[in-house]
C-alpha cells in the first residue's frame, strides 16, 4: 500500500502510479480509430457493474436473434478438469492446443470470466509449471478485491503487452483457467 498526499492509502500501486504520470492515466491514441478510441473512452468511464451489463444485453439480444432465424446456440466442449486433477503450484502442464481453447470461449473470447488473449496462443502446446492458485485478487478496473477459482499463474509466463496497446513493462502474468491446460507428468527440468 502506498500513502497519497491527502492522508489515504491506495489499495494497489497502480492508482498512484496512475496519478503521477504525465498522461494522468491516459493511453497513447495515436494512429486509432474513430471507433477504438470511443470504446476505449466509454470502457474508461463505465463502471465494471454497467460493461457487464451491456455485454448480457448484447448477448441476449444475439441469441434470441440466432433462436428466431434458426441457428441454435451451441454448446461448446469443455475438456473435462475433475476435482482430483486440481492443479497446484509446482505442477507440470501442457497448454492445450489453440483450437482446444478457442472452443471453450464465448463471443467474449472468454471462459468463466476469464478472456483468452491472442498473446497467450504462443504458449499453445508448451509445457510449464503452475506458479500459483489465484483464489483472490485486486480488480483493477473497480479496484475491488474479487474471489476467483479454477484460475493458476504460470511461472515465467508474463505479459509484455498487447497488440492492441503496444509494448507494456509491467510484466503482469497472465490468468490461466485449468481448463485450458492439462497436467502432465515428468521430469522437473523438462519446461519448453
Amino acid at each position: 500500500m502506498s500513502h497519497d498526499e491527502s492522508g489515504k492509502y491506495d489499495i494497489c500501486q497502480l492508482q498512484g502510479v496512475i496519478r503521477s504520470s504525465p498522461a494522468a492515466g491516459k493511453h497513447e491514441e495515436k494512429g486509432l480509430s474513430l471507433v477504438v478510441r470511443i470504446k476505449r473512452t466509454l470502457k474508461r468511464r463505465l463502471s465494471v457493474r454497467v460493461q457487464r451489463r451491456i455485454k448480457d444485453a448484447i448477448s441476449s439480444t444475439f441469441d434470441l436473434f440466432n433462436r428466431r432465424h434458426g441457428r441454435a446456440k451451441t454448446l461448446k466442449s469443455i475438456p473435462d478438469t475433475q476435482p482430483s486433477k486440481r492443479l497446484n503450484a509446482g505442477d507440470l502442464v501442457r497448454v492445450r492446443p489453440r483450437e482446444e481453447i478457442q472452443a471453450t470461449l464465448d463471443r467474449w473470447r472468454s471462459l468463466k470470466g476469464c478472456g483468452f488473449l491472442d498473446e497467450m496462443a504462443g504458449y499453445c502446446g508448451t509445457t510449464q509449471r503452475v506458479l500459483k492458485r489465484v483464489e483472490r485478487f485486486i480488480d483493477e478496473r473497480d479496484y475491488r478485491l474479487k474471489k476467483a477459482s479454477g484460475i493458476v499463474l504460470l511461472d515465467g509466463v508474463l505479459c509484455s503487452g498487447t497488440g492492441k496497446t503496444g509494448r507494456c513493462d509491467r510484466a503482469c502474468f497472465f490468468f490461466w483457467r485449468e481448463e485450458w491446460l492439462e497436467k502432465v507428468d515428468g521430469p522437473a527440468g523438462s519446461e519448453s
